[in-house]
């Protein structure tokens, strides 16, 4: 059995950060995760919140990032946890969602929540393969409420949208890639039709490096919207049309302009996240659930 390790808890100083994502790149060793740690760290702290570093002779040893609901503030999110490989099983995780469950009480949350706090989230929730992150939400008395999945769209084998966009054309539906000036409507639009957390993530989308979006329009009115790159840079979402301009093929045409984009960046995969229509994605890009996520809560 190996010895306990001693550490301490402080509070996330911006001097951290380096180090922190070095620890991130070591601890989050599912594909994908490790590559993109500078900015998942970098999105997740650009929104108001509360961090937590652990220090073990004289090294980062873990973080802990977390945030309040942008939908209701007395809602806490735990946005990040990581532990280094090597102090695992040492109570650091469990010390370190404590102190943030205080440090949220502290803001008024009343419950928190192991999910994603969209528009600014890097998973949906605990990726089921992060099994040390299982067993410590388990432990902290957390209660799995939903599971969310991704979907991974193969890059390398995208159809092309050139005669479906003419036949858009010809009934009056114009697709073209987003500007800044089309961010009011857009955001109108995420906003009447979907949720404030679309609208957060398809305005960052627009002007972002490494982000995009497309839309389709009729009369200049939106009729429908797809956007990468918000949450994380090879993760494609949100996308929505209107109700009424359903089953024109809007959304698979914006789709493909969109994974297009990130397959000239140079990218052979991406990842479809938090999906909700499976057999549409499977359709329309032969897309498969990948990677699933856990979704806990617990009352404060």
């Amino acid at each position: 059995m190996s010895a306990t390790v001693e550490f301490s808890i402080a509070a996330l100083a911006d001097t951290d950060v380096p180090a922190v994502v070095d620890l991130c790149r070591e601890a989050l060793d599912l594909p994908g995760d490790a590559a993109e740690a500078d900015q998942i760290v970098a999105r997740l702290r650009e929104q108001p919140g509360v961090g937590f570093v652990a220090t073990a002779g004289g090294e980062l040893a873990g973080v802990v990032l977390g945030s309040l609901s942008h939908r209701d503030d007395s809602i806490g999110h735990v946005d990040l946890v990581a532990v280094r490989p090597a102090l695992r099983r040492q109570g650091i995780g469990r010390a370190l969602l404590t102190r943030a469950e205080g440090a949220l009480a502290g803001r008024g949350a009343v419950e928190v929540l192991l999910a994603g706090n969209p528009p600014y989230y890097a998973w949906p929730g605990i990726d089921v393969r992060y099994t040390p992150a299982v067993c410590a939400a388990t432990a902290l008395g957390y209660e799995q409420d939903r599971t969310a999945w991704n979907m991974t769209a193969d890059l390398t084998a995208l159809r092309p949208t050139e005669a479906a966009e003419e036949r858009l054309a010809a009934s009056g539906v114009q697709v073209r890639r987003a500007e800044p000036d089309d961010v009011p409507a857009l955001v109108g639009f995420a906003r009447a039709n979907f949720s404030d957390g679309w609208a957060g993530e398809v305005s960052d989308s627009v002007g972002r490096p490494g982000a995009g979006c497309h839309l389709a329009l009729r009369d200049g009115e939106v009729l429908g919207f797809a956007a990468y790159g918000s949450s994380r840079p090879s993760w494609f979402g949100p996308m929505g049309t209107a109700p009424a301009a359903q089953g024109l093929g809007i959304g698979g045409v914006l789709l493909r302009r969109c994974l297009r984009d990130l397959r000239d960046a140079g990218l052979a995969q991406a990842q479809i996240g938090w999906v909700g229509p499976v057999p549409f994605y499977a359709s329309a890009v032969g897309a498969r659930i990948e990677r699933v996520f856990f979704l806990y809560r617990k009352e404060l």
